[in-house]
């Protein structure tokens, strides 16, 4: 075999799948057979097309949530062999290979088999948790409710937190409600969400709030929603523009501002390993976040489905026969 199926982002809203040369690992590098990646909304800007936008992209690129099977590793490998299963932090797997090094895999344990894991989403959530320093008793308000705010409001509630969950639709709010949200307010009403906030926490409002949208609204919501002294938790991808921020406020209520995105490698690599921990020993259930699965062919669909979020969507898997 010397060629792989990949996809290629030819022109904004257009991929195309071609067969590309398949790719060898070089020394400290594991070449992974993709079994599956996950979907990001990060992915649908660059999709749309950007100013800065160039075409054709990279074959396989904007993937960056695979999962799959090692089938060769190059010189100096010894922490991964071939037919480990892994989750991969890689960069190009809208394809049927790909290379990650190998310091940058984790091993799924055998209670994850047959199971999807997209485990680059599952250890950012696990690190913009350990970033928002949650206490028992705390309020804390959790704004969008798509797969990053149902697994934080997890965490925040397995930690003795008291969540408020804040979203547009009544199946997002109820998806909080499952993984254990104390109270859901429906995203319409800027003013009337403060009351209610103000209302549920004796006027305190919210020692944390998460950001978890990516909009210049929900960032304006959370500043209103956090209490003096409190944090404000950006875990939004903020990728489409400059944002304003009301600095007095900020000032005024002398809170911590938290970017909860990681670029240290280890740091990555520290979320991913609790996920799979996680997991693995069922204190936390993905399953019910993975609504919509896709072939390959189809990666355009998917990330229309992103954007547009029809009935009961939370997030895409591309699956790989």
């Amino acid at each position: 075999m010397t060629s792989m199926k990949a996809a290629v982002l030819a022109a904004p809203e257009t991929f195309e799948l071609a067969d590309v040369p398949l790719p060898q690992p070089s020394a400290g590098e594991a070449r992974i057979r993709l079994e599956g990646c996950g979907v990001c909304a990060s992915n649908v800007e660059p999709w749309q097309g950007q100013p800065w936008s160039t075409f054709p992209g990279e074959a396989g690129g904007l993937g960056h949530e695979g999962w799959g099977i090692v089938d060769a590793v190059g010189d100096g490998v010894t922490a991964v062999a071939a037919g480990d299963r892994v989750a991969t932090l890689s960069g190009r797997s809208f394809a049927q290979y790909d290379l990650a090094a190998a310091d940058r895999l984790v091993k799924l344990p055998s209670a994850l088999d047959g199971q999807p894991f997209p485990g680059e989403p599952l250890g950012c959530a696990f690190n913009i948790f350990r970033r928002a320093d949650v206490k028992p008793g705390q309020w804390v308000a959790i704004i969008g409710i798509g797969f990053l705010g149902a697994v934080l409001t997890k965490l925040a509630t397995d930690a003795g937190a008291r969540v408020i969950a804040i979203s547009r639709r009544q199946e997002s709010l109820d998806l909080a409600t499952h993984y254990g949200a104390a109270a859901t307010i429906p995203m319409h009403d800027h003013w009337q969400i403060i009351e209610q906030v103000k209302a549920l926490t004796g006027e305190d409002l919210c020692a944390r709030v998460i950001e978890a949208v990516g909009k210049q609204w929900p960032l304006d919501l959370a500043t209103e929603l956090v209490g003096f002294g409190g944090k404000l938790v950006v875990a939004g991808y903020h990728q489409d523009g400059p944002r304003q921020v009301n600095m007095q406020t900020w000032n005024w209520k002398g809170i911590d501002v938290v970017n909860a995105h990681e670029r240290d490698p280890e740091v990555q690599m520290q979320g991913l390993r609790e996920a799979v921990d996680a997991v693995a020993t069922g204190r936390f259930d993905p399953a019910p976040l993975y609504t919509h699965r896709y072939g390959l062919n189809d990666l355009g669909e998917a990330l229309a489905a992103t954007r547009d979020k029809p009935q009961g969507f939370v997030k895409a898997l591309i699956e790989f026969a």
